[in-house]
């Protein structure tokens, strides 16, 4: 703007642009779900259900209409879902749309709205039929013409036929107008010229939604881990899978498999000096053996490990593999690409640390390296190698200290061969950092739920999982504990400890996860206020075998896991109060399936409390319940409802019966 010299206020214009055809009229706003605008997809599982929803508006009063339409990976031709207007305001309308997906891999989604202008004709004339308004002459003169369009659009003889007698009865003189007028807004009219519909003004967003489809084991899953060699190597890891699969487990996880260095080995209980016989820690990875893509020859061989992932696939399972990028000073890419290692002016190589750990027995990998794309490409190959032997899962060690652009660049690789591979991201670190490695494509991440006991922070925390805005890429896998992990509330609490920490582990998350001695109740710490293992698994060898005291809880729960999806899925949890911060409740739905559960917090007394019902939970004022635990039954109902548990009784799985 600016002002002449009598005062005068000009607007300086822009001409319109420079365009065949007037530039759209139709808004199409906040699609969702999106993640960072696009720039990276939502996660779905295949089977699982995608509802889009966008605000669609445009000045004037035409009639829209809008689809999503969806296109399957390796698709030429994309499927439209009709999009349902649900909801009119001042600041717009919002459409809605969902469809099912079935094929792994990355989807596009996108929207599509245009007027319909016999919609918008129709729409006119039947107000003013509901007003009695009789001269109709102008409105019966401009249907006529909107249907002849669309009969010459018209496809299928039996919608041409319906056009066309239409039309003739608009022309019918001898009718009166409302009656010629009535003809034409019958809906079925309306169904065959939409059919035929020319999509006038269509506009579309200007980027696809993406949405990246994993296999249902991505979601939903029971983890086991285990070392093999305390279990007789790799063969007798094979050997146990039936009974594995017998209590209910998805999943075998393997620390590293690979040779295990002998420089700056570590002895037991983390002992800077390793004594004849010593194993060493299979983090401290690679010898004159072999490195990453080497089995340890104490463990077995590829061909046992080909055996392995072969038996897992007949039962129904996985194996998931440790992917720990750390060398061992031994390690075959030490003397081979020294390039790959970050060197001190005086020549020396700085063990890792992650104060006040200090780990002496292993190297990282110079990412800034020169040769960065020779250390990613053979990263890449190590694990395209074990995808070749049957793994289709990666745990992987300390994500977040690696480059985020690494990460997006492997997984994509990696899945663009084989789409049913998964990654879990060992990250324990700052929330934005698991969030964006969510995001960057890995497929689960571990989580704070070990250090979530009490009743206000791990409702407080599951629901930030669950509704906080992670949920369209985060997927939570509930360790109950780790090798490196075991919590002062195991410690402490005995055995009513660990099967409240599994309850709530397997009903709260769709995946979750033990490390073998869990079911033994193993609760030693190495010294007082630490959290590692006295005769820590990770420097010595055990005898381990599947008969711990807690298996029979275990084994329950996961079989109530699978038969029910209320508790295959995160975002279908409702807490309840419970007027006592010593117990948890919650309700699950999916579907039918409808679920309370409530659990102590008090693994050493009794508590006793009233679990309420709140009546938007959409059940009925009074029902029956059937705890999934023991059989028994009890009559509910919207409200107060008195509950009682001690560490004899941890938890009831109340099933609402219809």
């Amino acid at each position: 703007m600016f002002t002449t010299a009598r005062g005068w206020a000009w607007l300086v214009t822009v001409p319109p642009p420079a365009i065949s055809q007037p530039p759209p009229r139709i808004q199409i706003e906040r699609p969702s779900p999106l993640v960072d605008g696009g720039r990276y997809p939502i996660k779905r599982t295949v089977g699982e259900v995608v509802h889009i929803s966008a605000v669609i508006f445009r000045d004037g009063h035409e009639a829209l209409r809008a689809v999503v339409r969806h296109r399957a990976p390796g698709a030429r031709r994309s499927h439209e879902h009709p999009m349902r207007h649900v909801d009119a305001h001042i600041d717009g309308d919002t459409w809605v749309a969902s469809f099912a997906v079935a094929d792994l891999g990355l989807h596009e989604a996108t929207v599509e709205a245009w007027i319909e202008p016999f919609a918008s004709w129709r729409d006119e004339v039947r107000r003013k039929l509901d007003a009695g308004q009789p001269d109709l002459a102008s409105e019966l003169s401009e249907g006529q013409v909107l249907l002849r369009d669309a009969v010459a659009r018209a496809k299928l003889a039996a919608e041409r036929r319906r056009l066309d007698a239409a039309v003739e009865a608009l022309a019918d003189e001898a009718l009166p107008q409302p009656a010629r007028a009535a003809a034409a807004v019958d809906p079925q009219v309306l169904e065959a010229v939409e059919a035929a519909s020319a999509r006038e003004e269509a506009t579309e967003l200007d980027e696809p939604l993406r949405i990246d489809v994993d296999r249902e084991r991505a979601r939903f899953g029971s983890w086991y881990e285990l070392f093999p060699r305390s279990w007789g190597g790799l063969a007798g890891v094979t050997e146990q899978l039936p009974r594995l699969a017998e209590l209910g487990f998805d999943v075998v996880y393997l620390p590293p498999i690979h040779p295990i260095g002998h420089t700056n080995r570590k002895g037991r209980n983390n002992a800077l000096v390793a004594q004849p016989g010593d194993p060493g820690s299979p983090w401290a990875i690679g010898d004159a053996g072999g490195g990453h893509d080497a089995v340890h020859p104490e463990l077995g061989t590829l061909e046992d490990v080909d055996r392995l992932t072969a038996r897992a696939g007949e039962l129904g399972m996985d194996v998931a593999l440790d992917f720990a990028i750390q060398c061992s000073a031994d390690h075959p890419w030490l003397t081979e690409h020294p390039e790959w290692f970050h060197r001190r002016p005086d020549g020396t190589l700085k063990y890792a640390e992650n104060p006040p750990k200090k780990y002496q027995d292993i190297y990282n990998v110079n990412w800034q390296s020169e040769d960065w794309r020779g250390l990613w490409e053979e990263l890449r190959r190590i694990v395209g190698h074990w995808v070749d032997h049957g793994i289709r899962i990666f745990r992987v060690d300390n994500p977040h200290t690696k480059p985020l652009p690494f990460w997006e660049w492997l997984i994509r690789e990696i899945r663009g061969q084989a789409p049913d591979v998964i990654f879990l991201a060992e990250a324990f670190t700052r929330q934005a950092m698991m969030h964006t490695l969510a995001k960057v494509g890995f497929n689960q991440s571990y989580t704070y739920f070990t250090w979530k006991n009490g009743r206000h922070e791990l409702s407080e925390y599951v629901d930030g999982l669950a509704y906080g805005g992670m949920q369209e890429v985060y997927r939570p896998n509930f360790f109950a504990n780790t090798p490196d992990i075991l919590h002062a509330y195991l410690q402490h609490g005995g055995a009513p400890a660990f099967a409240i920490r599994a309850v709530l582990a397997a009903t709260l998350s769709p995946s979750y996860g033990i490390y073998s001695g869990y079911e033994h109740f193993e609760n030693l710490p190495v010294r007082p206020g630490s959290e590692e293992y006295l005769d820590s698994e990770k420097y010595e060898v055990k005898q381990r075998g599947l008969d711990g005291p807690l298996l029979p809880l275990l084994s329950r729960l996961n079989a109530l896991r699978r038969a029910h999806p209320a508790l295959q899925h995160l975002s279908n949890v409702t807490f309840l109060d419970t007027r006592n911060d010593g117990l948890l409740a919650f309700h699950k739905r999916f579907g039918d399936d409808s679920l309370l559960v409530v659990c102590t917090l008090d693994p050493q007394w009794a508590q006793e409390g009233a679990c309420i019902v709140p009546a938007d939970l959409g059940l009925p004022p009074a029902f029956q319940v059937l705890d999934l635990m023991d059989g028994a039954r009890y009559p509910w109902h919207i409200g107060h409802n008195y509950v009682r548990l001690d560490p004899g009784r941890v938890a009831h799985i109340l099933q609402v019966q219809a």
